[in-house]
């Protein structure tokens, strides 16, 4: 058995002739946390959205737990059900409880039963930090707030592996944090995890691997120490002396 859930060879992506992904390669083990850095624009999360499906690609392949997912004849609803997938907008149902947004897809995709899905539900918003806003609905919740509900609704499907797209640049500073600790709990209790973020910090801490992307190419690899003290690319230095001190 291979030790990586995700395998990505010659990915190229364009936008009609704006070519925004260029022959992209990498690996993602199984319980590794690969942080993916990069300027507004340079095709992080766009990356990101090439991962699970959600946009098609020009050419190369895309392999998640062992399925090609950018081949035909995909059933891209199973491959999701492995993929908890994070956006900087929440996406929680406005009209349904917290409890509600979380049993929802357990019960009606995994058919597992309300009360069961309930349990789970409850378990994962006390993981979270949230017990006591089970029976809220998310125009009561803080941005924070609601980012840890669609965690634990991402959780609750039991992903193998967690793709974050700059969870924490639609929240106000003092609610950061709380979603950062959550991250650093899963990515400690081993979770595979894919983040595309501004949170150098986080990156520099928790990642077991750094990517740096400019202009729609991978343009450096390498362990938080290699990528935020040793940079070997000039657009990698030029980067990071932009948004950190290194």
């Amino acid at each position: 058995m291979s030790d990586w859930i995700i395998k990505v060879s010659n990915l190229n992506k364009y936008f009609g002739s704006h070519h925004v992904l260029k022959d992209i390669n990498f690996q993602v083990k199984f319980g590794e946390v690969v942080s993916i850095i990069g300027a507004s624009g340079s095709g992080k999360s766009t990356l990101l959205r090439c991962l699970n499906g959600l946009e098609p690609v020009q050419s190369g392949e895309i392999i998640v737990d062992g399925v090609k997912i950018n081949g035909e004849k995909v059933d891209l609803i199973l491959i999701r059900q492995s993929i908890g997938m994070i956006f900087q907008s929440f996406n929680l149902f406005p009209h349904m409880s917290v409890l509600d947004n979380i049993i929802l897809a357990p019960h009606r995709v995994k058919k597992i039963p309300r009360r069961e899905a309930e349990e789970i539900a409850l378990e994962l918003l006390s993981k979270v930090g949230l017990a006591e806003k089970a029976h809220s609905y998310p125009y009561q919740l803080s941005g924070g707030q609601k980012q840890r509900v669609a965690i634990a609704r991402a959780l609750a499907m039991n992903p193998k592996v967690m793709m974050f797209d700059e969870p924490t640049s639609a929240l106000d500073p003092e609610t950061v944090n709380d979603v950062l600790d959550v991250m650093k709990e899963l990515a400690e209790e081993g979770m595979t995890m894919i983040v595309v973020t501004h949170e150098m910090g986080f990156a520099r801490e928790v990642s077991q691997r750094v990517i740096h992307i400019d202009e729609g190419r991978i343009v450096e690899e390498g362990t938080p120490e290699e990528i935020f003290y040793h940079p070997q690319n000039p657009r990698t230095r030029a980067f990071l002396s932009k948004v950190i001190n290194v």
